[in-house]
């Protein structure tokens, strides 16, 4: 029987599970295996600038394609630069495969150069994690990740590589199949449960459906839209669940929660059944939890037990894939009497629509309004701040659009790694990432990554000079006391007792160009867009746009710290 090395099995693994693209970065306990990289050309490399930046690029490409994303990092440091990545992945259930190196196992526990518990260190933050202790494992267990990953509710999976393990040598077989005891999931769906479900429905005088990310991640839009279309049931969705039905159909409403449209929150709030697909229920959509929608009885879709009256006490769990559950009430479903309901939701729409205050100079709903016009079949990143809300309030998601962002843990730096990952996945669509001028600097070496693989990335910049949520929160309810949120602030406005700033730094139109990348600066409505078309004929190349935003822009309706739903504020 032939017998190759840990090193060369593992590459054989990636390609055996179709693996395109490796997101990695090198170091000692990895050199031997990007040695075996370097010997095939089926599994492509790509280099980024930070172990953090490497993670959500896989992450991202892993949302946009339905596929595993893949990591290789080294032992210690490398490893350890995960973490938030492997947090955010694990919030967002995005399955990912990450292979972290490690120390020839006589010296692990020793505090050996670069040793470090990462199994440990990660083990609440990833589905799975596992060192791998003996050759003859290995293939087992990598074919596992990869199942583990994938099935069930997604999510990521890391797998500890010993130095010496990999360098040993063993058999050259590849499982086929996986077989884990105590591991079944369950994506069928309870047919006596749904049908209660739906009954419950029918009955309902004020129904309404609420999808959260589950509908997103199953790819069941097609299938729900068809059920909402059948049933006449009106839409409310989580910020990750935006798009599960296109945001242009007459029975949308708009997001709910912290930053939620007022007819959204006002329908959850007055609803008798609260048809709910997909989401956990967390702090951000559900305001005061024993005053979230005290009318309903509530039905709960989740892959995900463990999710299912956490937060909410439902009346009805069902424990089913999003897509399984939806396409078995498509053959049971009927039209429900709305009518009367729907006439309601809609005087709520015409009493506080969605919109912001104008602005004279340039509003953030200008630019997004340029986007969602010129940019079809786009896939939209955002970082995490104010401009993240404004894009789930205002970005068109319709049919062939798609958005993503680090909704659960709520990572700044999120995304410019999240749009390359996005564009390495989908070469053919525009990529469009909008981060604030906080954010974007906490993974900007990235524009390096996107300039040398080649990628038309347009990177959007809100700046404010401030890492505006935080500020946001500093002028409502704390007294206009600006601590640590001014981006300008130093050595000289602390000497002048803040009389005094210098210039914003960087200069990002140079950086961009310092990369190699193409800067352009708006200051006023009538450049943006001049400015997105100009971007378009960047076909190989990253453009960043800044976009000098007013600080004073505010995100509205915004929940109160510890509200209801219905205590929005709506504009001050």
């Amino acid at each position: 029987m032939k017998q190759i090395s840990g090193n060369k099995l593992l590459v054989k693994a990636l390609k055996e599970e179709g693996v395109e693209y490796l997101f990695g970065y090198p170091g000692a306990c990895t050199i031997d295996i990007s040695d075996e990289l370097y010997k095939q050309d089926d599994v492509k490399i790509i280099l980024p600038r930070h172990e953090q930046a490497l993670v959500h690029e896989a992450d991202a490409y892993a949302r946009t394609t339905g596929k595993v994303g893949v990591c290789l990092v080294t032992s210690g440091p490398g490893a350890t630069n995960l973490v938030t990545g492997l947090a955010t992945a694990n919030y967002d259930s995005v399955p990912l495969v990450c292979f972290t190196g490690q120390v020839a196992r006589h010296l692990i526990g020793n505090d050996a150069f670069q040793e470090v518990d990462i199994v440990g260190i990660t083990r609440s933050i990833t589905k799975y994690g596992v060192t791998v202790r003996r050759r003859e494992d290995l293939g087992r267990i990598i074919k596992e990740a990869f199942y583990i990953a994938r099935t069930g509710r997604p999510g990521p999976v890391l797998i500890d590589l010993p130095k010496d393990v990999m360098a040993e040598l063993g058999s050259a077989e590849y499982p086929k199949n996986v077989n884990i005891r105590g591991y079944k999931p369950n994506t069928d769906v309870h047919i006596g449960q749904l049908k209660r479900a739906i009954k419950l429905l029918n009955k309902a005088k004020r129904p309404l459906f609420l999808a959260g990310g589950g509908v997103v991640i199953s790819r069941a839009h097609e299938i729900f839209r068809e059920v909402v279309e059948k049933t006449k049931v009106p839409v409310v969705t989580t910020v990750m669940g935006k798009g599960s039905i296109p945001t242009d159909h007459p029975l949308y409403i708009g997001n709910l929660g912290m930053h939620g449209a007022y007819a959204a929150n006002m329908a959850v709030s007055n609803c008798d059944l609260l048809f709910s697909i997909g989401t956990r229920f967390n702090d951000r959509i559900t305001g005061k939890l024993h005053e979230f929608a005290p009318h309903a009885q509530i039905v709960h879709i989740d892959i995900d037990t463990a999710s299912i009256s956490r937060n909410i006490q439902v009346d009805i769990p069902i424990v089913s894939d999003a897509k399984e559950a939806i396409t078995k009430m498509n053959e049971y479903v009927q039209e429900c009497s709305t009518g009367k309901w729907l006439g309601q939701i809609s005087q709520w729409k015409e009493e506080h629509p969605l919109k912001m205050r104008p602005n004279d100079v340039l509003s953030p709903m200008d630019i997004l309004k340029e986007i969602n016009e010129q940019f079809e079949n786009s896939i939209i990143v955002t970082d995490v701040g104010q401009h993240q809300m404004l894009v789930s309030q205002y970005a068109e998601i319709t049919e062939g659009k798609q958005m993503i962002m680090s909704g659960g843990l709520g990572t700044m730096g999120y995304g410019l790694p999240g749009g390359i990952g996005a564009k390495i996945g989908n070469p053919d669509r525009p990529v469009i990432v909008i981060s604030g001028d906080g954010g974007v600097q906490m993974n900007i070496q990235e524009l390096a990554t996107a300039v040398l693989e080649e990628l038309p990335v347009i990177l959007c910049i809100f700046n404010n000079e401030y890492l505006g949520m935080v500020r946001q929160w500093q002028k409502l309810f704390y007294g206009k006391r600006y601590a640590m949120t001014n981006l300008r602030a130093g050595a000289l406005s602390r000497r002048t007792d803040g009389a005094e700033f210098p210039e914003y730094t960087p200069d990002f139109v140079k950086l961009a160009e310092s990369y190699g990348a193409k800067g352009i600066r708006v200051t006023k409505t009538e450049e943006i867009s001049a400015a997105f078309e100009e971007a378009k004929k960047n076909t190989k190349t990253p453009t960043l746009i800044e976009f000098i935003i007013d600080p004073e822009e505010m995100v509205y309706p915004m929940i109160k710290p510890g509200g209801t739903l219905e205590e929005m504020l709506m504009d001050c």
